[in-house]
């Protein structure tokens, strides 16, 4: 075997131009391959780095009857809790070795005079104590450390921020830093490679749960079980399966449900049987964690994904197209083999070598194009979006992948000479007659050729969608107008403000910014545009009979006056909120056209109605109705309008996060610079969050489309490439073992426009069936994508038509230089070729 390694060096050494050929085609196909599933490897297969992993279970409840507050992160709304629950579930059960709760936010640290804006989940005493993990340096937390509300104040750091923030230096343990202004102990520092257990929000530091009112202050809710906002993780006893928890903790869980129906104020039938009977607790698969963002990226990791294992497929096909003309080449060479004695295993041995070489030196220089790659994909589907939940290392995994593909794709196309010359013609070969030596050859070649052809339609065919989409996204009107409009967070709380501060604060730095030169307006609001969040609760209406159990959630965001002026959002009835609109006057509320026109009729008939927050019999109707504004889109580019009432900031401060808009008459880049120092005057410890323009969250909340759309379009011009350069390699190879028929038509009377034509009719007619058989798969197969689609059809035809178009071009250039060589052969020397 090391004897035919040297000599498959020395063959692929005489011929650089093939070899150059066939590694770089490789390494483009493999090295995609690999990019997108270190991505796909990390965001939905890669366990936990914790003890046995394979023993965590995610709880997760069934049933949509629900009477509180939800606030939701992301993922499903059924795997959040409420603080209660989790502590009834985690003492009762006798199913789980252990249950932790977590949560992730934001909080403003202090650490020697320096500020920063840190990720912080708050987690349950028994957090690494459940998952296994162990310190780096000092100890971590303890369930002492977890029992009286604001008792304990204490912080495990995370080994990043340690490192990155801290110089790791082992000192800090034991001292005091800041967190949103109240002094926390430093108790120590997690091992290396743990973040979190929610994957994709890597946490900076780690509080005890019971410390949530100072780490999210103003918001409280340890004791209110009608508020849901924690997830929760367990760790199965040994021997125990998660369908045997199902099953064990069902009895608890609905005894615990029943006694909260009690405090819902709700007792019909429906609701009873959503919120009890028919609700169930799942043991999920936790060996993952939770992720906020993971059902978000899913399905378009597996569309890349199955769209560049086309495309490594192509590069195999490719490949073995090559590789089978050079075999043709050679085919003397291997009949002498064979006449000498050689037996057949040797030879097929030394062919699967010579293609094992080619597709590790693929490998290694995909491997090398990797880190690169994936880097380019990150900051595209994370940009403006925060720290990115990817790393872009090559680990164990991805370099095991990486070498998988290349032994794959090598046995897939060497296995193609290896079948040529299982049974060969030595008479014919011997004597290099090219009748009996390239018919076999010739046939396969087409065959690869016409595969091409169909992988490339097929990713054009994707692609096409998916920039369809991208222009329909861009294209979407959102009701507001997004040029010349700035936009950022502020969140006092993380700075130490008091509630009772909140409301002048505002106001102080609205003023303040709309000084600056060049702002028209500047308005606020607790609820930001197009940012896949929102605010929620149940309504009632004067004078309206709610179905039973009628969905009347609504959204509910605070605002500040002149915020649809701000945003350009006209007002179709009515007035917006004003200055006078404050705790000292009677409440209003401002509602969008949905909401009247689906309770009232018209916007004007909805004006001087009166509205009340939540439901029941015991329901204040103390909200009048004093403005109509018109419908925009809210949460996300590809959402609907959704029915929502605005309060004014005045009589309803928001006492968490706040986003600002300003509107100016310039360039809004140029006052980006100043809205910084502006904010930096009133208090060095503001820090504007997340300072870009409204059209760059736009791109924002259209990355994963722009991400999906970017690579379909790469992978189909680099298919199409590769289908053009094997059509051509066919037709010459063709045209050139035909020499001598073209010989004998020419002197015949053949004229060379009918020699072209034979030589394009052979192309369009392998494209014509390639095309044929493509189509009906790329219907069904494109019904995949719909999910990922806006505006467009998976069978739109002109995105079908334009790519058959663009095929039958491709096809027609690669035929050209060959048709036109075979018209420019000369009859005697060709009749002489043979």
């Amino acid at each position: 075997m090391l004897d035919d390694l040297k000599f498959a060096l020395r063959q692929l050494r005489k011929s650089p131009g093939f070899t150059l050929t066939a590694v770089l085609t490789l390494a483009l196909g493999i090295g995609a391959n690999t990019s997108i599933f270190s991505l796909l490897d990390q965001a939905l297969l890669r366990a936990l780095p914790v003890r046995e992993p394979q023993q965590l279970v995610l709880l997760e409840n069934t049933g949509k009857a629900w009477n509180g507050r939800t606030s939701n992160n992301g993922g499903d709304e059924g795997a959040y809790f409420s603080y209660p629950m989790y502590k009834d579930l985690r003492d009762q059960n006798r199913v789980f070795d252990g249950l932790i709760a977590m949560l992730q936010t934001e909080a403003g640290v202090v650490w020697h005079e320096r500020s920063d804006l840190v990720e912080a989940e708050l987690v349950s005493g028994n957090y690494f104590d459940v998952l296994g993990v162990k310190p780096a340096a000092g100890r971590l937390l303890v369930q002492a450390d977890d029992v009286s509300k604001n008792g304990n104040p204490v912080v495990v750091l995370s080994f990043d921020y340690w490192k990155n923030h801290l110089g790791e230096d082992s000192r800090v343990i034991g001292q005091t830093i800041a967190v949103n202004g109240h002094p926390f102990q430093i108790l120590g520092v997690a091992s290396p490679g743990f973040d979190s257990a929610i994957w994709g929000s890597p946490a900076d530091i780690f509080v005890p749960m019971t410390m949530k009112p100072i780490v999210t202050p103003n918001w409280d809710d340890l004791d209110n079980h009608r508020s849901r906002w924690l997830n929760i993780l367990g760790r199965l006893k040994s021997g125990e399966t998660r369908e045997q928890a199902q099953v064990a903790i069902a009895p608890l869980w609905h005894s615990l449900r029943a006694a909260e129906l009690l405090s819902m104020g709700s007792t019909s039938k429906r609701f009873v049987d959503g919120f009890v009977t028919n609700s169930h607790l799942l043991v999920n698969d936790g060996s993952r964690g939770f992720s906020y963002s993971r059902d978000s990226l899913r399905t378009p990791l597996l569309v890349v994904m199955g769209m560049v294992v086309l495309v490594v497929l192509m590069a195999a096909v490719n490949v073995a197209s090559l590789v089978l003309v050079r075999s043709a080449s050679r085919l003397r060479e291997f009949s002498m083999r064979y006449s000498l004695g050689a037996p057949r295993g040797r030879v097929i041995r030394q062919l699967l070598i010579e293609g094992l070489l080619l597709g590790v030196l693929g490998g290694v220089v995909g491997l090398i194009l990797v880190p690169i790659a994936t880097r380019i994909l990150v900051s595209r589907m994370t940009s403006g979006a925060g720290q990115p939940p990817f790393s872009t290392s090559v680990d164990d995994r991805v370099l095991a992948f990486n070498f998988a593909v290349a032994l794959g794709v090598s046995l897939l196309f060497a296995l193609a000479p290896a079948l040529q010359l299982w049974k060969p013609d030595l008479v014919g070969q011997m004597k290099q007659q090219s009748a009996a030596s390239t018919g076999g050859s010739l046939t396969f070649r087409r065959i690869t050729v016409g595969l091409q052809i169909g992988l490339s339609l097929l990713l054009l065919v994707c692609s096409g969608l998916f920039v369809r989409t991208l222009k329909n996204l861009h294209n979407v009107d959102v009701g507001f107008a997004t040029d010349h409009l700035i936009t950022f967070g502020v969140n006092p709380n993380l700075s130490g403000y008091p509630a009772n501060a909140l409301l002048p604060l505002h106001k102080n730095i609205r003023e303040q910014l709309a000084g600056i030169p060049g702002v028209v307006s500047v308005a606020a609001t607790d609820d930001p545009e197009l940012a896949d969040n929102g605010e929620g609760s149940n309504i009632s209406i004067q004078g309206y009979t709610a179905r039973e159990d009628e969905d009347t959630h609504v959204e509910v965001p605070i605002v500040t006056p002149g915020y649809f002026a701000t945003l350009k959002v006209p007002m179709l009835a009515g007035r917006e909120f004003n200055e006078t609109d404050d705790a000292a006057h009677p409440k209003v509320v401002v509602i969008n056209e949905a909401l009247a026109k689906r309770f009232f009729g018209t916007p004007q008939q909805a004006l001087g109605r009166m509205l009340g927050s939540g439901g029941g019999n015991g329901v204040k109707y103390d909200l009048q109705i004093v403005g109509v504004a018109r419908n925009y889109i809210h949460r996300g580019m590809k959402d609907q309008v959704k029915e929502t009432m605005y309060s004014p900031f005045a009589q309803d401060t928001p006492l968490s996060g706040t986003s600002y808009y300003l509107r100016t008459y310039q360039s809004p880049e140029m006052a980006i610079g100043e809205v910084r120092r502006t904010l930096a005057r009133i208090d060095t410890k503001l820090v504007a969050d997340n300072l870009a323009t409204m059209d760059e969250k736009i791109e924002e909340n259209i990355s994963d489309d722009r991400m999906i759309g970017l690579l379909a379009v790469s992978f189909g011009a680099l298919a199409t490439l590769l289908a053009g350069i094997g059509l051509y390699g066919v037709l010459a190879y063709a045209t050139a073992q035909r020499t001598r028929e073209i010989g004998v038509r020419m002197a015949l009377g053949a004229d060379r426009a009918g020699i072209v034509k034979l030589v394009l009719r052979d192309v369009l007619k392998l494209a014509g069936i390639s095309i044929a058989v493509t189509i009906p798969l790329a219907l069904l197969a494109t019904r995949l994508l719909k999910s990922q689609l806006f505006n467009v059809s998976n069978a739109d035809p002109m995105v079908f038509l334009l790519a058959m178009s663009l095929i039958a071009v491709v096809a027609v250039v690669a035929a050209s230089l060959p048709a036109r060589r075979a018209a420019n052969i000369e009859p005697m020397k060709a009749l002489r070729s043979e």
